[in-house]
């Protein structure tokens, strides 16, 4: 199985001038664990994961002025589509990680976590 069979297709985008708070309640209302940065200026993407808020939060930042892109990781490991779940799963156990941004040759196609991968590899089970 492959990293495209088991990403999310639909990614939340935040621009870096977003606050916590902003960015928390689209993480929230879209149910996901973390958001994509777009960034013109600094020419390129990130990732702000639910994690980074609570870690900002927890050290007793402010979540309606802190931005988004004070807590971006910039340093991203990207996945392709065609990886496997076995790649992607040892990518983010070596980083300590548990998103990838999916990219192809136009840009960001997808994310995949930790639950999307073991998703896929638990075996269906049946309507009891």
């Amino acid at each position: 199985m492959f990293v495209r069979d088991a990403m999310s297709t639909v990614v939340l985008t935040i621009g870096p001038a977003h606050t916590l708070r902003q960015a928390a309640r689209l993480m929230s209302a879209r149910r996901v664990g973390a958001a994509v940065v777009l960034d013109a200026d600094a020419g390129g993407l990130g990732i702000l994961t639910e994690r980074d808020i609570l870690n900002a939060i927890g050290r007793d930042g402010d979540p309606d002025h802190e931005t988004a892109d004070a807590h971006t990781t910039r340093d991203v490991v990207f996945a392709a589509p065609t990886w496997t779940l076995d790649e992607a799963a040892e990518a983010m156990t070596r980083g300590g990680f548990r998103h990838l941004v999916v990219l192809d040759d136009h840009g960001p196609v997808g994310i995949v976590s930790v639950r999307d991968i073991i998703r896929c590899w638990m075996p269906v089970q049946s309507a009891a």
